[in-house]
């Protein structure tokens, strides 16, 4: 009796075993052990990448964290359909409704714009961008007398100043923003693009793109009235860089001299819009816009320099060469004066100066750095910068740090360089590293401003001061994002990516903001623009003018 129980027993203990061995042959519902070491080692990953801001990038910190998540979830979408003890029917509806997921929403959304660390911002598919819900203005002047011929100390005529130096030196600007404020003179919306203002005797000219036409457009500086604009064929547009023009007008003796971002130089005049002469550089040089895009994939942004007689633009070439780095024009006429250089273009812009008392001009190009002859553009020197214009972008001026010093900046990892310049006058010059530092002033879109032997710009999105003397960093703070700054006097104007505006001494012993306040809103990656009390700003969507309280004092404000 006793054998027959233990037998019954054991009879209904084998379907449950033969149960169990089946569900665990079928997979089991909490994820194996090397599904969860996967997700460790993506987690722990991240930390060690975020925490150690490994690659000085702010902008591959985000893609490694993109990718190490992806890889974790894949490990344990992998698992689920494949060998979870999940009915076979779930498996399968999940399938089904994740892909249709996918799907719908390619159709329903798309990449609107991503900021200088890669983050992206989505729109509706059928909503067109920005720029093209805007109306292309009529041709015609709408002002008569419109004078840039006569210019005024408060003028600010190109990219980065009179001096392309970032600085204004006769405003001397109140600090106290909570008593005075920045007061918003004017605010409305503008077409796309990097461009910034050049104000000459109260007349603002920029860049902008609306729908179908690069337009060169000429504003009230005091009312932000559209007094005329003159537009061309041309778009440029990439998820990435964006849409429209990114270089800024030189406004000069009153002609506008302008690039866009296509290679179309125009000189239109100041006063009525009207095109003097014109240029395509792509055209000039054997350029396939095909292949300009798979060699200088964001756009041709140097922004013209006048010197003497000539107007100098970076040049460029067929992907594999030849290239011209720099090309002199008559400014007058558009003819041909010189060409020179023999490296692909940068996104960075020509520059004047004094080297060791030579005059010459200054020119990051793709992978170097060039001082030429004025009168010939003959190459006086060069200095290895390693880059690469469709990946490790060089956007960053050649800052002039002295009588015989420069120095380089750059992000994607880049950093900073300080070199300096010897000659005798007749043999070749001299040019060696004072120091070189790949974690400090790593300026990806933006360029430094000097004051008291000190650096001071938004390294990977931070501001920064720098020590000129050995590169070291004196201080690190205020997360701003790729914005832009510019410096006055003894202050800092900073503008975040997210468009506010900042005041910041110029302290080059502690990082001290004084105010900020929302100025304009939206991806702000272009530069500043200070003409007397009046600071103009804009992005690719708005742009505005405020008034700044100054002190009084000797000169013009």
């Amino acid at each position: 009796m006793d054998q027959q129980n233990g037998q019954q027993e054991r009879d209904s203990v084998r379907p449950q075993e033969s149960a169990a061995l089946s569900t665990r042959r079928a997979g089991s519902r909490v994820p194996p052990l090397w599904v969860w070491l996967v997700i460790a080692i993506a987690a722990a990953a991240i930390a060690w990448i975020r925490i150690r801001n490994v690659t000085d990038d702010h902008a591959v910190v985000n893609v490694l964290t993109f990718i190490c998540t992806f890889v974790a979830f894949a490990a344990l979408s992998l698992w689920y359909l494949l060998f979870s003890g999940y009915r076979f029917l779930w498996r399968v509806l999940t399938l089904v409704v994740g892909f249709g997921g996918v799907v719908l929403l390619y159709n329903l959304v798309r990449i609107d714009h991503v900021t200088g660390e890669l983050v992206p911002s989505f729109r509706w598919r059928w909503t067109p961008p920005r720029d093209q819900l805007l109306d292309v203005p009529p041709t015609e002047a709408k002002a008569n007398g419109i004078d840039v011929v006569t210019t005024t100390p408060d003028d600010y005529p190109g990219f980065l100043g009179r001096e392309r130096n970032l600085r204004v030196e006769h405003v001397s600007l109140d600090s106290d923003w909570s008593a005075r404020p920045p007061r918003l003179v004017w605010k409305h919306a503008i077409g796309a693009g990097w461009s910034a203002f050049a104000v000459v005797n109260g007349y603002a000219y920029t860049l902008e793109q609306r729908g179908s036409q690069e337009l060169v457009t000429c504003y009230a500086a005091k009312t932000g009235e559209l007094l005329w604009a003159r537009g061309v064929e041309a778009r440029h547009e990439t998820v990435l860089g964006g849409v429209g023009p990114r270089s800024t007008p030189t406004v000069h003796e009153g002609k506008v001299y302008t690039l866009g971002a296509t290679g179309i130089l125009r000189c239109l005049d100041g006063a009525t819009g009207s095109t003097i002469w014109s240029d395509d550089l792509l055209k000039r040089y054997g350029v396939d816009p095909a292949q300009e895009q798979q060699a200088i994939g964001w756009g041709r942004a140097a922004s013209p320099l006048v010197v003497d007689h000539l107007l100098v633009v970076p040049a460029g070439g067929p992907v594999g060469g030849p290239y011209v780095s720099l090309v002199a024009f008559e400014k007058s006429t558009g003819q041909v004066v010189w060409e020179a250089g023999d490296r692909q273009v940068s996104y960075s812009s020509p520059r004047l100066h004094h080297m060791l008392g030579i005059r010459q001009i200054l020119m990051v190009n793709e992978n170097n750095v060039t001082g030429h002859d004025v009168a010939t553009g003959r190459v006086l020197w060069r200095h290895d910068w390693p880059g690469g214009s469709t990946t490790n972008a060089s956007v960053s001026q050649a800052v002039p740090a002295g009588d015989d010093r420069i120095l380089l900046s750059k992000g994607y990892g880049g950093g900073a360089e300080l070199i300096q310049l010897a000659t005798d006058g007749n043999g070749p010059w001299q040019v060696t590293s004072v120091w070189r530092d790949n974690g400090v002033l790593k300026t990806k879109f933006t360029n430094v401003v000097l004051f008291e032997n000190h650096a001071f710009g938004l390294s990977d999105g931070i501001l920064e001061c720098v020590d000129l003397a050995d590169g070291k960093r004196k201080w690190r703070r205020g997360r701003y994002g790729h914005g832009q700054i510019l410096g006055v006097r003894e202050l800092l104007l900073v503008q975040s990516e997210t468009g506010e505006l900042a005041l910041v001494e110029a302290n080059t012993k502690e990082y001290r903001e004084l105010g900020r306040v929302p100025a304009i809103e939206g991806k702000s990656w272009n530069n500043l623009c200070l003409f007397g009390s009046l600071l103009l700003v804009r992005n690719a969507e708005e742009a505005a003018c405020y008034e700044l309280a100054v002190k009084p004092g000797p000169g013009p404000t």
